[in-house]
């Protein structure tokens, strides 16, 4: 799923360690959006990812 991840968490030093201490989502469901491997994700997890990051869904999607 495309999405601005790995660019918000560059913009911000954050590490994927960083949001799973924040949000406790596992890093490997973490490191599967990051990397762009995952097909869908569930609703709650990226509502928890963009309140973490405080951050719009449609910013995280990668809407212009």
């Amino acid at each position: 799923m495309e999405n601005n991840f790995s660019k918000i968490l560059g913009e911000r030093l954050l590490k994927i360690s960083d949001v799973h201490k924040g949000t406790g989502i596992s890093k490997t469901t973490l490191a599967n959006i990051y990397f762009k491997r995952s097909k869908d994700m569930k609703v709650s997890t990226l509502l928890m990812i963009c309140n973490f990051l405080d951050v719009s869904i449609l910013d995280f999607l990668g809407g212009e």
